[in-house]
């Protein structure tokens, strides 16, 4: 039997804890061709230039596999998709718009304002754990707090979040290339997609008829935002919004934890978890690689390698990230590391939309957690691991603790 290559290992479940040695292969071969066409990769200065190439295409109508799937009326999608996949100018402009009322310098606070509140949040859930000497981070902390800030931010009722983290899961494991056919996993998300466009179609409505000081209402009076394309922007936000921040915290406490001695020095040196953070974005990415595939509009000759036109290219950011190429001593994890440029985030004209929101809101929950928790412990580690390689965290991290600091 043939032996599975990195790549393939790399999807593989019982490497989720661990992948990053499975890089140091991959890495051997920059721009790799798989079995099914596609071509993988997985270095920093390769990865970085097609992130940049306008012949690399993100809108998702440009894939081999959509064509493939033929759907009655009923079930086509009731979105067009959201701005991350779609292509220029189509995705400059619906992401300008989406930016004028997000930040700087049409919203300056629109985010800054938000840091007493998430304060305030973060306290209450870390109240919770008093009493307790079990908890886990994930389900009790990682998970509430950008659930709670995005709902709050956008203007969509917390209560309704069993109905939003159902379409959520679904869309992440939509994206999960280890879940079923391609085919299937597009007709799944295009219904998922059309579930979710009529319940914010309804909430848009709402916003309208009495607006709020809520990032939906900006978007929903904006004239230059079509009304379709608000509904899968707000779906957009919606859930990325808070999926890849789950990640992102969780990773840090646990790779924390993993270093008593770190975890020490953050609480003489809150200012250190600036850079904790973006070392956690280079060497714990919550997003491995991402969700939306890419296809070559053209022939692209990069690593010694030609893709072809209509082929689909996969970009490891988490690899690039651990390139030595790039980044002295990689599989080391420095806080104080300089000129830590990592692709944590993305990069070109797709860089994560949400990235300061996310920064904002793990600084304020590392600092509070090593803080006030009151010897930590892990249960269990590694801890069990959500099952899509794209978004890579712990899907429970339970810690023993001794108490809890008043706030």
């Amino acid at each position: 039997m043939e032996q599975a290559s990195a790549f393939e290992r790399f999807l593989d479940y019982s490497n989720r804890a661990d992948p990053y040695p499975l890089f140091h292969e991959l890495r051997k071969t920059p721009v790799a061709r798989q079995p099914d066409g596609s071509y993988v990769v997985s270095t920093y200065q390769e990865i970085v230039s097609l992130l940049h190439d306008p012949r690399v295409s993100s809108d998702l109508r440009n894939l081999p596999e959509i064509a493939e799937i033929k759907l009655s009326p009923e079930e086509a999608p009731q979105l067009p998709p959201e701005f991350i996949r779609r292509d220029p100018p189509d995705h400059d402009r619906l992401r300008a718009v989406a930016m004028r009322h997000f930040g700087p310098p049409d919203a300056p606070g629109r985010l800054t304002g938000l840091a007493p509140r998430m304060s305030e949040i973060i306290a209450d859930l870390i109240d919770g754990f008093d009493g307790s000497t079990r908890v886990d981070i994930v389900d009790d902390f990682a998970y509430p707090l950008p659930l709670t800030v995005i709902c709050e931010l956008l203007g969509v009722p917390r209560e309704d979040e069993p109905l939003f983290h159902r379409w959520s899961q679904t869309t992440v494991e939509t994206n999960d290339p280890t879940t079923g056919s391609i085919v299937e996993r597009n007709r799944r998300r295009f219904q998922t997609m059309a579930e979710l466009g009529r319940y914010l179609e309804g909430l848009v409505g709402a916003h309208r008829r009495h607006p709020g000081d809520d990032l939906l209402s900006a978007l929903a009076l904006d004239a230059d935002m079509p009304s379709d394309d608000l509904l899968s922007t707000a779906a957009l936000l919606l859930i990325a919004g808070h999926e890849t921040t789950v990640n992102l915290i969780a990773n840090g406490v646990l790779t924390l934890l993993r270093r008593p001695e770190l975890l020490e020095r953050l609480r003489h040196e809150p200012d250190l978890v600036i850079g904790t953070v973006e070392e956690l974005l280079r060497y714990e990415p919550p997003i491995q690689m991402p969700g939306p595939r890419r296809s070559a509009l053209a022939d692209i000759d990069i690593g010694g390698t030609t893709i072809p036109k209509g082929a689909v290219i996969i970009l490891v950011l988490a690899s690039g990230s651990r390139d030595p190429e790039r980044f002295h001593d990689p599989d080391r994890f420095d806080p104080d590391r300089q000129d830590n440029q990592h692709l944590g985030f993305g990069g070109g004209i797709h860089y994560c939309f949400g990235a300061p929101l996310a920064r904002m809101e793990t600084h304020l929950a590392l600092t509070e957690l090593t803080r006030r928790l009151v010897n930590p412990r892990l249960v269990t580690d590694p801890p069990p691991y959500r099952h899509t390689p794209n978004l890579r965290g712990p899907r429970h991290l339970l810690l023993d603790i001794d108490g809890v600091l008043p706030a």
